[in-house]
């Protein structure tokens, strides 16, 4: 019964936020509280959230401060030459731009923590998926999945769960997987140039000058522009069909987000978003370029600690956000100014984990998540025992996209291992499939770092679930055939 419950309860939550009946937050508090009432259980709900609360706490707050301290280093200018070589790169082509959010989400990636890759990927390119209006989802979509490839990494948690819970050494998954997941990676560039051309059939491709650098907002002169239309496609705001067409306006900054608007039959300069180039004004008050390589050591040292684990994740990044106030804005007035900036992000994210707390909570509490591992685990036909690797991989994708990553690693997998371990296949080489569902986990509603995602994306939760899933499974699909084809599982 409570697998079953379990069963009908996540799929009550994905398909109330998928035709968004109900706001993710919402949903994550309202639909466990109603099935743990439904289970007999009402009584121990106070219970099951103030667990869950306390599980995610540190998560909370980690995100939190990492929040604040890597948006104070986008502001204070640490991340601006890689965003330029790679903005420059992307120019104003939809296929180049979405390349482009994939080059940069695995890059940043490399940290191991996705919150920060989101952070800095969505910081970077939101800008110009706005100015083109290009579909967020597909910037969501491949930041998150590109991401999920780069979170195997030893330091990125799962291979880390897999090996302390098997008691194999990290190396030993990681190492004969790096072919496979390096066939995933290119997976994931291959989506991002299909889906760009897909964009730019739409759009069309939009050349602007010197996109990054502002315009001087006191030039009298009128400021050329240059619209280039590919046959059969529009202008990235959808005006008419001629190709070469130009334009000319007042001299509004582009790079500061004053820039020409591109709705379609406008042959003069008006207002842009106001979110147009947010960010990447080159010349914006909170730069600190005398700062920078006080700036880019203090995030070297930061990583390092949290690699090495030399205190808790929490604790290294408070200590990072209040000296990186402290010394880059050493003025009480800029200081709260800076996180008053960044407010609405730490609080949309730390609302939404604690509402996932209740979730997981109550997911865990009832014994729901445990009869749903069983039941799967039970699922497996006998004969299917030399295939364990083959299984763990495929039970991968939905056991890590419905469970936290400690609960698929230190609850579910143990059980696989000895069940591939009585018939021949060893831990580690379960251990090397159970990560290859990571792509998918990066999308799950009880990933924290994914509410950051879509928060500074702007786009809703339901609306990237939708997009993004098929993608995601699919990716990690060729991770697990790439895998077997090599022989690593």
């Amino acid at each position: 019964m409570l697998t079953i419950l379990g069963f009908v309860m996540i799929a009550t939550f994905l398909v109330l936020i998928m035709t968004k009946k109900m706001s993710p937050i919402a949903a994550l508090v309202l639909i466990p509280a109603l099935f743990c009432v439904l289970v007999g259980q009402g009584a121990k709900l106070g219970d099951y959230v103030i667990e869950g609360v306390g599980d995610l706490a540190p998560t909370a707050a980690m995100l939190m401060f990492a929040i604040v301290y890597f948006g104070v280093m986008i502001d204070v200018g640490l991340f601006d030459p890689i965003v330029r070589g790679i903005l420059r790169f992307c120019r104003a082509d939809p296929m180049r731009i979405v390349v482009g959010t994939a080059l940069l989400a695995s890059i940043v990636s490399l940290d191991g923590d996705g919150s920060t890759t989101f952070m800095i990927t969505v910081s970077a390119m939101y800008p110009l998926y706005k100015r083109l209006k290009m579909s967020l989802v597909v910037l969501t979509g491949v930041a998150a999945t590109a991401n999920g490839v780069m979170n195997t990494l030893p330091w990125g948690g799962p291979t880390a769960r897999a090996a302390t819970a098997l008691k194999v050494d990290a190396t030993d998954i990681f190492v004969p997987m790096i072919p496979a997941l390096a066939v995933g990676l290119l997976a994931v560039f291959v989506l991002a140039y299909v889906l760009g051309l897909r964009e730019r059939k739409r759009l069309g491709t939009l050349t602007l000058d010197e996109v990054l650098e502002p315009v001087n907002d006191t030039v009298t002169e009128p400021v050329t522009e240059t619209v280039l239309v590919e046959a059969g496609g529009g202008t990235a705001g959808g005006a008419g069909k001629g190709a070469g067409r130009t334009r000319t306006g007042g001299g509004a900054g582009v790079a500061a987000g004053a820039g020409p608007s591109l709705d379609k039959g406008s042959d003069t300069q008006e207002p842009a978003d106001d979110d147009d180039f947010k960010g990447l004004d080159p010349n914006r008050s909170t730069l600190r370029p005398r700062l920078y390589w006080f700036n880019a050591g203090l995030t070297l040292v930061l990583l390092t600690a949290m690699i090495m684990e030399l205190m808790p994740i929490p604790v290294l990044f408070l200590l990072g956000a209040a000296l990186a106030l402290t010394v880059n804005f050493p003025s009480m007035t800029d200081q709260r100014a800076r996180i008053a900036a960044h407010a609405d992000n730490v609080l949309n994210v730390s609302g939404m984990v604690f509402a996932a707390a209740v979730f997981t909570g109550v997911l865990t509490g009832t014994g729901m998540v445990e009869h749903m591992a069983d039941w799967l685990v039970g699922a497996v036909p006998e004969g299917m025992g030399p295939q364990m690797g083959l299984v763990t991989g495929l039970l991968s994708l939905p056991l890590t996209y419905f469970m936290s990553n400690d609960g698929f690693y230190f609850g579910v997998l143990p059980v696989l291992a000895e069940a591939g371990a009585a018939h021949g296949v060893s831990p580690v080489e379960v251990a090397r499939a159970s990560i290859v569902g990571q792509p998918l986990h990066m999308s799950s509603p009880l990933v924290p770092a994914v509410y950051v995602l879509v928060g500074m994306a702007k786009v809703e939760f339901g609306d990237h679930t939708k997009f993004t899933v098929k993608w995601a499974v699919l990716t990690s699909l060729v991770v697990l055939a790439a895998a077997i084809l090599f022989g690593t599982i």
